[in-house]
C-alpha cells in the first residue's frame, strides 16, 4: 500500500557557471529539507550548472567540474532523496540530465528526451535526447520523473510515466523563463496534464535572471483533479513543504474508463520504461522531532493558493520581472551600484525607478545633464524624482561642450540650424559623460530606450544606447506609461504626475516632440506590435484598419534599424517576441515585406 510522501521543493536562483556556489546553495536546502522531514528534496532543470549554460557546455573542464559536484551531493544527506539537475555526459554525448541520489549513491539517471529547439532556445546544439523513462519506487510509490518540455506535450515523458507506467506522483524540474501570458499557459497545462492522467505533479522552476531571461519560478503542486494544491512565490527563492496521498489517483483512475483505454494503447506502442526500486527507508526519528505537516506552506507562511493574491495586475507582474532581472543582472555581474542618466522623461524615471527599488536607494545615482534645450519643467521634475527616490545624484552640464563642438567642427556644418547630426552630438556628449561616470566609479550604466524606440531606430548609437544593461529594452512606450501609473499607485506617486503628463521629447532642439518624428505612439505601438510579435505581413496590417503610408514608413523603419539593435546591450526579455534571442533578423538584406 501507498504511503504519504512529504516533498520539499527548493525554488532556488542558481548562477549559470558557478558551480561551487550552486552546490552550496543546493546542499543548504537539502539539510533544511532533512530538518523539516521531508523525504524528497527536488531543484530545477540544470540547478548544478546554471540555465542556459550556453557555450559553456562545449568545455570539457565546465563538464567535469559539474560531474566532480554531483558526486559531492551524495554525502550531503544520505537519508533523504535529493533531485537535481545537472548536465551528464556519456559515450561522447551531454544530455541535459536529472540526478536521483538517495544513500550514498545516484540512481539511474533520467535524460531529457523534448529538446527545445525554438525562440531562446537552441537546445539540440548541445544535448543528445533521453530515450528511457524511470518509474523509481519509493516507499510503495510509483514516482515518474521528467524534465522541463518534456512535460509540454499531451503525449510526452508525463503521459507515458503516468499511465503506462502507474506512477502516481510526477516530477517535472524546470527551467521555464518568463514571458508575459506564459505563467497562466503553464499552469493550465499543468493543470490539463495531471487531470489528463490522474496523477499528482509537482512542478519545480528556477527563479532569477540570466542575461535577458528572467525565470518567475511560480513551483506548483497540483492533485489529480488538476488542482492547484500548493505554491511557491513569484519572482523569489522560496520553497513549498507539502504531504501528497496518492491514494486519491488510485481512487480517480479506477472510475476513469479513459485511463485504462489509454493503458492499454500504451502498452502496445511499447515505450522503454525501467522500475527502479530506491529501497527507501523514511527516517522515523527526524520524522518524530519533526511538526505534522497539516496544509500548503512555504517559508514565508503564506496558505494564498491564487496567482493573484501574489501578483495584482499585469503592471505589477511586469515590474517584478524587471526588478528581478536588473537585480539579478547587475550583482551576478560583479557590479555593486549602477547609474542612469536621468533627464527629466519617462523613460529614464522609470529606469531609475526599477533601479532604486531593485538594488536599494543607495546604490543607484542619478546624473543630469541639461543643456540649452532643456526645459526647465524637465530638469525640475528630475529634482523631485530625485527627492522622491531619496538617491544620490549628480549635474554635470553639457552646454559649453556642445558649443566646442560645434566651433571645432564649424567647417563640417552646411548651415547653423540644429540638424539631426548637432542632435546626435548631444546624446554622445552624454553617451561619454556617463560611460566616464561609470569608468571613473566602476558603476553599471543603466540604458533608457524602450522597445518602441529601439524597434524604429528612435536612438542614438553610442549616445542614449551606451550602457551596460537596458531594464526596458523590451517595453513598448504605452506599457511605460501603465507601469508608472501602477508605480505611482502603489508607492504614493513617487514618479511626478508632470513627467507622466507631458509630450514625450528627447529635448535637443527648441520645440522638438517625439510625434514630430514617429506616429503617436499609442498607434505606432499597435502597428509594431503586429509586425515583430506577430510577423503579420504589411497588408494583413493595413486591412486592421491603420494608414497605409504609416505602416510602410514604420515596417521600413524598423527594417534599417536592425543594425543599431545589434549593438545594444542586453535588456530584460518580457515579451514573447524580443530582439535578441528571440527575433534573430540579418542586418544586410534586400528583402521587402510587401
Amino acid at each position: 500500500m501507498a504511503t504519504i510522501l512529504r516533498l520539499f521543493l527548493a525554488q532556488v536562483n542558481a548562477t549559470v557557471g558557478d558551480i561551487r556556489g550552486n552546490y552550496k546553495l543546493i546542499s543548504g536546502y537539502v539539510k533544511e529539507a532533512r530538518e523539516s522531514g521531508s523525504d524528497l528534496v527536488i531543484f530545477p532543470e540544470l540547478v548544478l550548472t546554471g540555465y542556459p549554460p550556453e557555450d559553456l557546455l562545449l568545455k570539457t573542464a565546465f563538464i567535469d567540474e559539474n560531474l566532480k559536484y554531483i558526486e559531492k551531493l551524495k554525502s550531503v544527506a544520505p537519508d533523504i532523496i535529493v533531485i537535481a539537475g545537472f548536465a551528464d555526459s556519456r559515450e561522447g554525448s551531454i544530455f541535459n540530465s536529472a540526478a536521483v541520489i538517495y544513500n550514498n549513491r545516484i540512481w539511474p539517471v533520467y535524460h531529457k528526451q523534448r529538446l527545445p529547439n525554438y525562440s531562446v532556445f537552441d537546445e539540440e546544439r548541445y544535448f543528445r535526447k533521453g530515450e528511457t523513462d524511470y518509474i523509481f519506487k519509493i516507499a510503495n510509490n510509483l514516482v515518474g520523473l521528467n524534465i522541463c518540455e518534456d512535460i509540454f506535450y499531451a503525449n510526452g515523458p508525463a503521459t507515458v510515466q503516468s499511465i503506462e507506467g502507474c506512477a502516481d506522483l510526477i516530477i517535472n524540474i524546470s527551467a521555464s523563463p518568463y514571458h508575459t501570458g506564459k505563467i497562466d499557459e503553464r499552469e493550465k497545462m499543468l493543470a490539463t496534464r495531471a487531470y489528463d492522467n490522474r496523477v499528482n505533479i509537482a512542478y519545480v522552476n528556477l527563479v532569477g535572471g540570466q542575461d535577458e531571461l528572467i525565470f518567475d519560478g511560480n513551483s506548483l503542486i497540483l492533485d489529480e483533479k488538476g488542482s492547484i494544491v500548493a505554491r511557491c512565490r513569484p519572482f523569489r527563492e522560496d520553497f513549498i513543504i507539502r504531504d501528497i496521498d496518492p491514494g486519491g489517483v488510485a481512487e480517480a483512475r479506477l472510475k476513469d474508463s479513459r485511463f485504462r483505454i489509454q493503458k492499454h494503447g500504451m502498452k502496445e506502442a511499447g515505450n522503454r520504461i525501467e522500475v527502479v526500486d530506491l529501497d527507501y527507508k523514511k527516517n522515523t526519528a527526524l520524522l518524530k522531532r519533526c511538526c505534522p505537516y497539516r496544509a500548503p506552506n512555504n517559508k514565508t507562511g503564506t496558505k494564498l493558493l491564487k496567482y493573484s493574491n501574489f501578483i495584482s495586475c499585469p503592471e505589477e507582474e511586469i515590474l517584478e520581472a524587471l526588478m528581478l532581472g536588473t537585480r539579478d543582472y547587475i550583482f551576478k555581474n560583479g557590479f555593486k551600484k549602477a547609474v542612469v542618466a536621468l533627464s527629466g522623461g519617462i523613460d529614464s524615471a522609470l529606469v531609475t525607478t526599477i533601479a532604486s527599488l531593485a538594488i536599494g536607494r543607495e546604490n543607484i545615482t542619478a546624473v543630469l545633464m541639461p543643456s540649452c534645450f532643456s526645459s526647465s519643467e524637465c530638469i525640475e521634475d528630475s529634482f523631485t524624482l530625485v527627492g522622491n527616490l531619496k538617491i544620490n545624484h549628480m549635474v554635470i552640464p553639457i552646454t559649453e561642450i556642445f558649443e566646442s563642438y560645434l566651433k571645432n567642427l564649424k567647417s563640417l556644418f552646411k548651415d547653423v540650424e540644429i540638424n539631426l547630426t548637432k542632435e546626435n552630438i548631444q546624446a554622445r556628449i552624454r553617451g561619454n559623460i556617463i560611460m566616464a561616470v561609470s569608468n571613473e566609479k566602476g558603476w553599471l550604466v543603466l540604458s533608457t530606450g524602450n522597445k518602441s524606440e529601439i524597434s524604429v531606430g528612435y536612438c542614438t548609437l553610442y549616445g542614449d544606447m551606451a550602457g551596460g544593461f537596458s531594464p526596458i529594452k523590451d517595453i513598448y512606450k504605452t506599457t511605460v506609461y501603465s507601469i508608472c501609473r501602477f508605480i505611482n499607485k502603489k508607492y504614493n506617486n513617487i514618479i511626478p504626475e508632470s513627467i507622466i503628463a507631458r509630450a514625450p521629447s528627447a529635448e535637443l532642439k527648441p520645440g522638438q516632440k517625439d510625434r514630430d518624428s514617429l506616429p503617436p505612439y499609442d498607434i505606432l505601438d499597435r502597428i509594431l506590435f503586429c509586425y515583430i510579435e506577430e510577423d503579420r505581413s504589411y497588408n494583413s496590417i493595413v486591412g486592421m484598419g491603420f494608414d497605409p503610408v504609416m505602416v510602410r514608413d514604420v515596417i521600413n523603419m524598423v527594417d534599417r534599424s536592425e543594425y543599431k539593435r545589434r549593438q545594444a546591450s542586453p535588456g530584460v526579455k518580457i515579451s514573447a517576441r524580443a530582439f535578441g534571442k528571440d527575433r534573430r533578423y540579418p542586418v544586410t538584406s534586400k528583402f521587402k515585406l510587401q
